[in-house]
């Protein structure tokens, strides 16, 4: 029944950020705050539905993108870090990133966001940034023990290349705590990307993301509370559904880990 349910909760807005700009929708503008159409108008006069429906696109697809850049990024040197028969090469890959730790996540991404104004691309980017150093961190500890193991050793005798050994037997014993943390960084991308749409420092003030959405209409939310409401509900759905799915995602990661050994 949980399952079921984070399903829903994760999948409706899902759904909605994926096919929702496919849906055709009215285009003209009414009064703002106006009870017009299935859930009114916002403070522009645009139609609710019509701006959720391509809202998501951005609320989730940029932290999405941002989690696939920070794995990609982030698990490629944790797994060479972890790998390499030099000390050197491991402080000159990791030590760096220790540098952006400390730094406050949501800080470093309103002055990238600032700086490349309404860019969703950089905001994609900054949140990916953030997210490398604990990726990295994460993937070379889980990757310690099995870079040094005696099939490895054996593999290198074998002089097999670069790809088998990395990312296939090594590679293989990260999926469970990838797969565990998966659902704690989701989440925190897509937090960090509605906190700064939210705070205004990001998108336009203009652009139909849910976020923006809810930070642009609040002052409405009495006269049109859909204008609010709506955006919200899909946010906290999509979030509260992914942490429930998070902890699935913790036991099949015991299992991988389990399976792997």
């Amino acid at each position: 029944m949980k399952a079921r349910v984070s399903a829903v909760l994760v999948l409706v807005p899902l759904l909605i950020a994926i096919f929702g700009p496919l849906v055709p929708t009215r285009d003209r503008r009414g009064l703002p705050y106006a009870p017009d159409g299935v859930l009114g108008t916002d403070g522009l006069g645009r139609d609710v539905l019509g701006l959720l429906l391509v809202g998501g696109r951005t609320a989730l697809g940029m932290a999405f993108g941002a989690v696939l850049i920070a794995y990609l990024v982030g698990g490629l040197v944790g797994l060479v870090a972890a790998s390499t028969r030099h000390r050197w090469l491991d402080e000159v890959l990791i030590r760096p990133l220790d540098v952006l730790l400390p730094l406050p996540s949501l800080l470093v991404i309103s002055v990238v966001a600032v700086g490349w104004r309404a860019s969703a691309y950089a905001i994609m980017l900054a949140v990916a940034m953030v997210n490398v150093p604990t990726v990295a961190r994460l993937v070379r500890a889980a990757a310690l023990n099995a870079a040094s193991s005696p099939v490895v050793e054996a593999l290198r005798m074998q002089r097999e290349s670069w790809l088998p050994i990395h990312l296939g037997y090594i590679g293989r014993s990260v999926l469970g705590p990838v797969a565990a943390d998966l659902g704690t960084r989701i989440t925190l991308a897509v937090f960090l990307v509605a906190s700064v749409n939210f705070l205004g420092l990001g998108l336009s003030p203009t652009a139909p993301d849910w976020a923006v959405s809810v930070s642009r209409n609040r002052e409405g939310l009495l006269l049109q509370p859909w204008s609010v409401l709506a955006p919200a509900l899909l946010l906290i759905s999509f979030t509260l559904g992914f942490n429930l799915l998070a902890d699935r995602l913790v036991h099949h990661a015991r299992r991988l880990v389990v399976a792997t050994r």
